[in-house]
């Protein structure tokens, strides 16, 4: 599941992308202006943007420019279909360009293989002494491998996909144990206790007063 950053100002075709990627499986988030992109990346940075070039605000060639040195792909989405655009779009770093109109199933193809391309860097997490092999659950400390429980693992994950994010107990609870889990709030305290000690990231998870917790950890 990859979470999909939509900047596109046209309402109707932003709920249709909207609804086909749920369809298979992804989330996203809507956009109609380009002034609101920077913060929204940078507040949630997300692991693909569908951008288009004609907006209220910055134009997404422009958007472009700041958004390259971030790494994160990107897939013009425009009714500007002349060559020198096409050109013009990806020679400022983007991935793919399409233009409108699209078929829903080539955009989501498009976007699944940019995914799985960039898939090999994006399984792999590095914070310090601590190696995480996602795909493989399996995580290193200072190149030893660490045994953690199922749940410990999926906790770990999840504060990875979200690092930088604070999450609540009851939304830990949610994302790790699942919506029928009858368990309390404590639950998580204790995995967030064990993580630390295991990894030693006693200063890397730091809890959120009356909250929950976050990874900090660079993007």
């Amino acid at each position: 599941m990859a979470k999909v950053l939509v900047v596109e100002d046209e309402a109707a075709i932003a709920e249709l992308i909207e609804l086909q990627l749920k369809l298979t499986g992804h989330t996203a988030d809507i956009l109609y202006d380009g002034d609101d992109v920077m913060a929204k990346i940078n507040d949630e940075p997300p692991d693909i943007i569908i951008l288009d070039v004609m907006l209220p605000g910055r134009d997404g060639f422009s958007l472009m420019e700041d958004i390259r040195p971030l790494g994160i792909p990107v897939i013009f989405l425009t009714a500007k279909e002349r060559i020198e655009d096409r050109v013009t779009g990806l020679k400022l770093g983007a991935d793919d360009y399409m233009v409108k109109p699209f078929a829903a199933i080539e955009l989501i193809t498009r976007i699944e293989t940019i995914l799985r391309r960039c898939k090999t860097s994006s399984d792999i997490f590095r914070l310090e002494n601590v190696e995480v092999h996602l795909d493989e659950r399996i995580v290193l400390n200072n190149g030893q491998k660490v045994d953690l429980t199922s749940k410990e693992f999926d906790l770990l994950s999840v504060l990875i996909k979200n690092r930088n994010l604070a999450l609540s107990r009851d939304k830990l609870l949610e994302l790790v144990w699942g919506f029928d889990y009858m368990g309390e709030t404590r639950t998580v305290d204790v995995h967030i206790q064990r993580l630390r000690k295991k990894l030693g990231m006693e200063n890397n998870i730091v809890t959120v007063f009356k909250h929950g917790y976050r990874l900090e950890a660079p993007r």
